[in-house]
């Protein structure tokens, strides 16, 4: 038999609990982000490490890694099918030959500047159906990273 006081708990974290409502959002939100950008090839998180690589010049996995809050294994086996199918270049930094630089290919490039415009329709629509102001749910999510 469950505990009353035990229960109340279970209740009172499955109503309060920030980790568990972020984690079921997070879920959320990767299936809804990855129906529309399945067309394009990627999924919600391969599209959100290209969008770190969107940049002039090629950039380390450290600063890479640390943005996405994940560690460097964790990135590497995320670069690999992105690598694989082209998306991306994973070349021996020139002035450390430990550390490696990433950096978009231009079939990458298009892959992202695509799927950029199916993101803003599905996100605008995100944002309508919120029903709240989304700004200062990005402040409080970017406070905890």
């Amino acid at each position: 038999m469950i505990e009353k006081d035990t229960y109340e708990t279970t209740a009172h974290i499955r109503d309060n609990c920030l980790c568990l409502h972020a984690q079921r959002a997070a879920r959320a939100l990767a299936r809804r982000f990855d129906e529309v950008l399945r067309p394009h090839g990627i999924t919600s998180g391969q599209f959100s490490l290209l969008n770190v690589l969107n940049r002039p010049s090629p950039h380390s996995m450290g600063p890479v890694a640390k943005f996405l809050a994940m560690d460097r294994s964790t990135l590497t086996a995320n670069l690999k099918p992105l690598e694989r199918d082209g998306l991306v270049s994973v070349a021996i930094d020139p002035e450390d030959r430990r550390g490696r630089k990433l950096a978009l290919t231009p079939k990458g490039r298009k892959v992202l500047r695509a799927a950029m415009k199916v993101w803003k329709s599905e996100h605008a629509a995100l944002e309508r159906e919120m029903g709240v102001d989304p700004e200062p749910v990005r402040v409080g999510l970017r406070a905890i990273a």
